[in-house]
């Protein structure tokens, strides 16, 4: 349990050390850390990274990849213990009372969910990625902060990081703990430091004779850090005699002194999550809590958050099927105008939408995951693409329940209950869905992501050229690999299999879409480089037109997962084999419009006018414009100083359960 701290007898109370943060860093040293944190070699093939070059490996992702028998097995037979319970939890009453019951939480640590990542060696249940979600998807259905507390805890808390780069010993301490149901949190975020982590402020000051580190800062939005056991902090190590320093990852116990809950945060959505403000005054953390070597922090937390996103999409996938649930059960019997609204043009194509953009979303999660179980592929992009699509579709189905139901979408469930009807929580679902365009890496940020690793292979060759402090020597040996590069590679994008008309016929009818894939993967390649060649260095700043070439490759990859996906029903459930050609065929024929008008607006849009319009609105051009209203939010600071201190701590909620 999280400790408070306060002066002992005749004691006064002293101020907490302030870390400076490094107000002072530059755009050029931020994406120096950037790059550093970066796994810079691909050591496994990626279908997406493919994808994005113009090369459609399709035998890398079809037949489809399996799960094991034993997988499989162990993974089903978890899943029916947990549905019954799933089918007991009161997912109104969470909303209600803004927190998860302790019997709910209690009955969870029963079931073994809190170790549902970790091996069976160390007293979890070793599912896999694919059951792991499924799980997720199932708890979140039921109520989506108990999908927000098993995920934050395996996904990015410590049993990951410690799966990946602790030592024996620090997994045979914490492991069992935490799949016994010791709760785990990750803290990375602080009050001034979002997705810039090269201004991190939280220090870890080793003291003298090397055994420990002494914890100082601040962190912010540490889901799970109210009610955690355990923490992974992330803290910038100063560099001394026989310390490398930067920002390091360790293992810390919640109930160190020194440790301060200051507060539970409350959002829009999401409202029983324990998600708080954590202090850190001289927190002494022994040397051998410390995950990896000093400076390893982010790359680690880079490298955990690769499979760790794909809890995200999993949680989307489901409230999509939900979604579609809800939809069809209440525009067959709403009746308008003499039939029902399912019958009406309007509604039918947002139905259309919602089913066929599900099938797509579990296709694009179930691909990944089992890529990440088999380990032999790379999953960066693939990860960051199904963190990406799901959350933006998610959120637009969740929009279309909303519309769909009318008024009955925009009152609460409670409301809907209390004057007699079905309590369908659409409202609650559109807040809830809402947190995952920004969770673990906003859609903005993750254009740039993916950008950053579409783009690699390009940087890897001729990324000297237009780096402007390289001397000219440098650039001159860029400048030749990069004509013996670009010579083999362009012309392989003028044609493909995907012109061939029978090509790809093992897939039926879906066959002209996995054509068009292999085709318009060509001309992003193609499109991608002409947007290089145009503003070489200051390529970076166009970020319109970078997210423009992320969401094509979304698009493709979701496009070839449903394909795929579609024809391993075919042999896998035949019952179902028409109905889900039928999605498969309605979703490509839906992406294809997007892509096609994604590829129209890489080359004519407004974004000169936007960043013009932008800078002008900051500069105050148009504060009359704001006139005539009154604002509520009143005249407080927008980043605060400092948190509310220890005299606050009694409206921290603490579960003792």
């Amino acid at each position: 349990m999280t400790a408070v701290t306060t002066p002992g007898p005749g004691q006064q109370p002293t101020e907490p050390t302030r870390p400076t943060p490094p107000t002072q860093v530059g755009e050029h040293e931020a994406r120096q850390v950037a790059e550093a944190a970066r796994e810079t070699v691909w050591r496994k093939p990626s279908f997406a990274k493919e994808l994005f070059l113009g090369r459609f490996r399709l035998n890398q992702i079809h037949p489809h990849p399996r799960a094991t028998e034993e997988a499989r097995l162990k993974g089903e037979a978890f899943l029916r213990k947990l549905r019954a319970f799933c089918e007991t939890i009161d997912g109104r009453r969470i909303e209600r009372e803004a927190r998860i019951p302790d019997e709910v939480v209690r009955g969870l640590k029963e079931l073994g969910a809190f170790g549902m990542k970790i091996d069976e060696k160390y007293g979890g249940l070793g599912l896999s990625q694919v059951y792991y979600n499924r799980a997720l998807m199932l708890v979140g259905s039921a109520s989506p902060a108990i999908g927000a507390l098993l995920s934050a805890h395996q996904s990015i808390g410590v049993p990951q990081p410690l799966k990946l780069f602790g030592t024996e010993e620090q997994k045979r301490r914490f492991l069992p703990r935490l799949a016994a149901g010791e709760i785990s949190a990750f803290l990375l975020t602080e009050p001034d430091v979002g997705s810039d982590p090269a201004r991190l402020a939280t220090t870890a000051v080793p003291t003298e004779d090397g055994s420990a580190y002494l914890l100082n800062g601040v962190k912010l939005w540490t889901t799970n850090g109210v009610v955690a056991d355990l923490l992974v902090v992330m803290a910038r190590v100063p560099r001394g005699e026989g310390h490398p320093g930067g920002i390091t990852a360790f293992v810390v116990e919640a109930d160190s002194p020194g440790i301060t809950v200051e507060n539970r945060n409350a959002f829009m959505g999401l409202r029983g999550i324990e998600n708080g403000v954590t202090r850190f005054h001289d927190v002494r953390v022994p040397a051998e809590n410390r995950i990896g070597q000093e400076g390893q922090g982010l790359k680690i937390a880079l490298t955990t958050l690769n499979t760790g996103r794909l809890s995200l999409p999993a949680m989307c996938a489901g409230a999509a099927k939900w979604c579609v649930k809800i939809a069809r059960e209440w525009s067959d019997a709403r009746v308008q105008w003499g039939r029902p609204i399912a019958q009406h043009e309007a509604i039918a194509q947002k139905i259309a939408f919602m089913a066929a953009t599900t099938f797509a979303m579990e296709a694009v999660l179930d691909l990944s995951s089992q890529l990440a179980d088999d380990a032999t592929n790379d999953i960066r992009i693939e990860a960051a693409l199904a963190k990406l699509y799901g959350s933006e579709m998610a959120w637009l189905i969740a929009d279309e329940l909303v519309q769909i139901r009318g008024g009955r979408g925009y009152e609460t469930a409670e409301s809907l209950a209390a004057r007699g009807e079905r309590a369908v929580p659409a409202e609650q679902l559109l807040r809830d869905m809402r947190i995952n365009r920004i969770f673990e890496g906003s859609t903005e940020i993750m254009h740039l992501f993916i950008a950053r690793e579409a783009v690699d292979t390009h940087l890897s060759v001729a990324g000297d050229i237009i780096e402007p402090d390289k001397p000219f020597p440098v650039k001159a040996r860029a400048a030749a690999r990069a004509a013996v590069f670009y010579a083999g590679w362009l012309p392989k994008l003028l044609a493909g299999k995907g012109t061939l008309p029978g090509a790809y016929g093992e897939f039926g009818p879906l066959a002209r879409h996995i054509r068009y894939v292999e085709r318009a993967s060509r001309k992003l390649a193609r499109s991608t480089f002409y947007g290089m060649a145009r503003w070489q260095g200051r390529l970076q700043w166009k970020q319109a037109f970078l997210a423009r070439v992320v969401d094509i490759g979304a698009e493709l990859f979701a496009m070839s997962a449903a394909c795929v996906r579609a024809r391993m029903l075919r042999d896998d459930e035949p019952e179902h084999a028409d109905a889900a050609y039928e999605l498969a065929d309605a979703f490509c024929c839906q992406a294809r419009l997007r892509v096609e008008r994604l590829f129209r607006e890489l080359w004519r849009n407004t974004d000169h006018t936007d960043r013009r319009l932008a800078r002008h609105v900051l500069e105050g051009r148009y504060t009359w414009l704001e006139e005539g209203v009154v604002d509520p939010s009143g005249d407080g600071p927008w980043i605060a100083a400092a948190v509310p201190g220890p005299s606050q701590r009694e409206n921290v909620h603490r579960r003792m359960g």
